[in-house]
């Protein structure tokens, strides 16, 4: 029995990448490439025209970038899986990404067999992510929960304080720029660190930078 190719669509601006990426592909006995992009326009109107089982997509690319493309595509009838390839684990790009639809992320500087594994798996509905892109994802979702509990537990005028408590100010100076009294900061600092059990204004402001909430 036949089994049918995956057929491959890599988008990359650089030719050695994609030089590299169509060697490897059709090195495979299940795969074969069917198309490259050097930017991101030209990868959604290949897209578009080719049909590919899964797209291999840089995110950094010229004209038009990844994540556009990425939106676009997934923006449009067309359900194909979208494996980001990517040098930068650490670019806020990559989270963004995921936020539009992307079903993997892994680093081209991967293992070539883990590479391959990771195009079969977006094929057939995982999502693999590179340990790195998945430490960087969770504490996004760490921090996201921790300013939901920051929101919840505290008014909008104590997250305020809080922003200035972070950015150094005395009492006085929070009283300043809030426009009230500076009796009026100091129990709103009691509060900010009772609601959070903290113990001080310095680990009030080390949360406030760490939880990203100035």
């Amino acid at each position: 029995m036949t089994t049918e190719l995956i057929r491959v669509l890599i988008a990359d601006d650089h030719p050695i990448v994609r030089q590299g990426l169509e060697i490897l592909i059709n090195s495979q006995s299940d795969m074969i490439l069917i198309g490259q992009a050097t930017n991101g326009n030209e990868a959604v109107m290949l897209i578009k025209e080719s049909k590919p089982d899964v797209v291999v997509m840089d995110l950094k690319m010229p004209v038009k970038n990844g994540l556009s493309a990425i939106e676009e595509i997934k923006k449009s009838e067309l359900e194909i899986p979208i494996l980001v390839l990517t040098s930068f684990p650490d670019d806020e790009m990559v989270i963004s990404a995921i936020q539009l639809g992307a079903n993997g992320v892994m680093l081209k500087d991967s293992p070539p067999e883990q590479l391959l594994n990771s195009i079969r798996d977006v094929v057939h509905g995982q999502s693999p992510l590179h340990p790195s892109v998945a430490h960087k994802l969770m504490l996004k979702i760490q921090q996201s929960a921790a300013l939901a509990t920051v929101n919840t537990l505290l008014t909008v005028r104590e997250i305020d304080v809080l922003k200035c408590m972070a950015q150094g100010l005395s009492n006085r100076e929070i009283a300043l720029r809030l426009a009230i009294s500076t009796r009026t900061v100091t129990t709103h600092v009691r509060n900010i660190l009772d609601k959070l059990e903290l113990e001080n204004r310095t680990q009030a402001a080390l949360y406030a930078v760490e939880h990203r909430i100035v």
